[in-house]
């Protein structure tokens, strides 16, 4: 593969700026072509792109397009930089009147030096927020796809979609319907804007000649038009990928744009240690339906703050996954010590979460055609979730993990949306880790607060994914959590009920379609603040669990968590897999008076404080 930078741009409206700027700061640059101008840590703008590009691996030349004024500029650089002085291609223009265009100037590359492969085109005069992309994996997203590549950012809110190319891009396929060079405002609702960063196929080459030969020398011949022309009209097949920064310079600019944005970038590369990025992901209780989240029915959950996993990565020269001292223990004070925390807690802790996490966002980020920068970090995690009784504790990591890569390398909810967010949570753990889950977890803890649930069977084949809706989390009652101290007969919840489910015996089918019709009526109670009425379905939720997986299944240890809090009229069921109970309780001494009781039986007993995400400035870079 080759790779040709263009640099043989007129900068006049900068050039003129610097050297009529009467400060006498920037003397020194007059006459320097923009690509050469510093950028930041003392290198010049063409240097970050001769670094990303400068891979035997992956080019087997690279070439750089300028024009006769600047010509003799880029080959002194070349000199300084090992950049070979023969490849500096020389387009003969000394004015903006005279230029060949963009267009032009790359056919010339291929025409002069004979070129037969396929070719990346990148204009080094451009600046890029992160330069330390990994381009190996553009190169490798463009391979896997039966046409050309345009890579595309998103514009920031002050960029005017009318100052660039815009791209509009199939979300499933990543083909790209349409191109618009420089729209007028309300043509398209797209923020995609293209950058002259490009990857042709040889036998598209050709097409190169053909654009230019309807195109008469002394108009612009810009990539916008050509791939306007080549899209719009040669209906040939172009793919686009997304790199998650900003892209800045682009074009004629001035001298206020050059200083903006060198500030910038100046200030955000200083030495000055990182910040670190922390987020929290919430536990969850599941108030209605489930388990039937894995049966095309409906649940309503909620997310807690009593219990929360929390999830810190700040930069690093190494990617480092730092092993939590309690739940990934290491070194242990004998042998016997040893012995008793593995037969208790058992061999795996969170650190496995964590890198399961990190590679299948990897996976999903080139899939999806977003190159990520080269950045490393250390990761580390802390979560107060009790293990082994159902409240979401393994997905609350997986989710505060992905937070902040997201937020790391910059993948936005148009990259990553909250349904297909929760899906590749669910994926990390049954794919990766072969974590027996279902989604309920991961969509409550991505929408967060408290979420109404539709799985069903139509919407689940057609998308992928369910109807989720967020409810009204002000006014709720007094809901209360208790769980087993030691929950070790709690593992066997689900049975052979999926089996049953699958062999459509008809005593698990009308349950589980029972148990979204107690949801649809536990949603309207939730709705008229009929906590009477969410009492009584909330006892029949559990009813119905304990008909078709029977005492024996669920364990003589959550049956008597359910019996003691019906000695205090209160309603209760299982919140999730097994080894928890939630319930409902108006009365206020009643509640003081179950506390006492569930502690007396070896339960940790809480009131649950509902995890309100509006009202809370928790999973921000801090």
């Amino acid at each position: 593969m080759i790779c040709i930078l263009l640099v043989a741009g007129h900068g006049t409206v900068l050039e003129t700026q610097i050297k009529d700027d009467a400060t006498g700061f920037y003397s020194q640059m007059t006459g320097v072509p923009k690509a050469l101008l510093p950028g930041i840590k003392g290198k010049k703008i063409l240097d970050f792109w001769w670094e990303t590009v400068n891979t035997r691996q992956l080019f087997t030349d690279v070439y750089l397009v300028t024009n006769a004024d600047k010509y003799k500029h880029y080959e002194r650089w070349a000199t300084a930089n090992d950049f070979p002085v023969e490849n500096v291609i020389n387009d003969g223009s000394t004015t903006l009147e005279d230029r060949l265009g963009a267009v032009a100037d790359l056919e010339l590359a291929i025409r002069s030096r004979k070129l037969q492969d396929d070719i990346v085109v990148i204009a080094g005069d451009m600046l890029c927020a992160d330069q330390n992309f990994d381009i190996a994996q553009v190169i490798r997203f463009f391979r896997s796809k039966p046409g050309e590549l345009i890579v595309y950012y998103e514009l920031e809110e002050s960029e005017k979609s009318s100052s660039r190319g815009i791209v509009e891009v199939c979300p499933d396929t990543h083909r790209i319907c349409r191109f618009l060079e420089k729209p007028q405002e309300g043509l398209t609702e797209s923020r995609l804007a293209s950058v002259v960063f490009y990857c042709i196929q040889r036998n598209t080459l050709s097409c190169l000649s053909d654009f230019l030969s309807l195109q008469p020398q002394g108009t612009d011949r810009t990539f916008g038009q050509f791939w306007e022309w080549l899209i719009n009209e040669k209906k040939i097949d172009v793919f686009g990928m997304k790199l998650p920064t900003g892209f800045q310079l682009i074009g004629q600019v001035g001298l206020s744009d050059y200083t903006k944005w060198l500030t910038h970038y100046s200030s955000k590369h200083r030495d000055n240690p990182a910040k670190p990025i922390t987020c929290r992901s919430y536990a969850r209780v599941g108030l209605m339906g489930n388990p039937s989240d894995g049966f095309n029915g409906k649940t309503i959950a909620m997310t807690i703050s009593n219990y929360w996993a929390e999830v810190t990565l700040v930069e690093s020269q190494t990617l480092v996954l730092v092993p939590h001292p309690l739940n990934d223990p290491t070194e242990f004070g004998s042998l016997q010590d040893l012995f008793c925390i593995s037969r208790k807690e058992g061999y795996l802790g969170g650190l496995r979460l964590l890198q399961a996490t990190c590679k299948k966002f990897y996976q999903f980020c080139s899939k999806q055609g977003i190159a990520l920068t080269k950045q490393n970090f250390t990761l580390k995690y802390d979560t107060n979730i009790p293990r082994q009784v159902g409240l979401a504790g393994s997905s609350a990591i997986v989710s505060a993990t992905l937070k902040c890569l997201m937020k790391f390398y910059n993948v936005t909810d148009n990259d990553l949306p909250k349904p297909i967010r929760a899906n590749f949570i669910l994926n990390v753990e049954t794919d990766e880790l072969f974590i027996t889950a279902g989604l309920q977890d991961r969509v409550v803890q991505v929408y967060e607060g408290l979420v109404y649930m539709d799985f069903s069977k139509k919407l689940m084949e057609e998308r992928g994914y369910g109807n989720y809706l967020t409810m009204d989390t002000s006014d709720l009652p007094p809901f209360w959590l208790a769980y087993l101290s030691d929950p070790s007969d709690s593992g066997r919840i689900h049975s052979n009920i999926r089996q049953r489910w699958l062999n459509e015996e008809p005593l698990v089918v009308e349950a589980m379609k029972k148990f979204a019709e107690l949801t649809d009526q536990a949603r309207t109670a939730l709705q008229k603040k009929d906590w009477g009425r969410l009492a009584q379905l909330m006892d029949q939720n559990f009813e119905l669990r304990r008909s078709i997986y029977t005492d024996d299944c669920l364990g003589p240890g959550n049956i008597k968590m359910v019996q003691l809090a019906r000695q205090f009229g209160s309603a209760v069921k299982l919140p999730g897999s097994g080894g928890a109970v939630v319930g409902l309780c108006m009365d206020p001494a009643k509640l003081v008076e179950m506390r006492q009781a569930f502690q007396e039986a070896g339960c940790v007993f809480s009131v649950v404080v509902p995890y309100n995400p509006s009202a809370s400035t928790v999973s921000s870079q801090d």
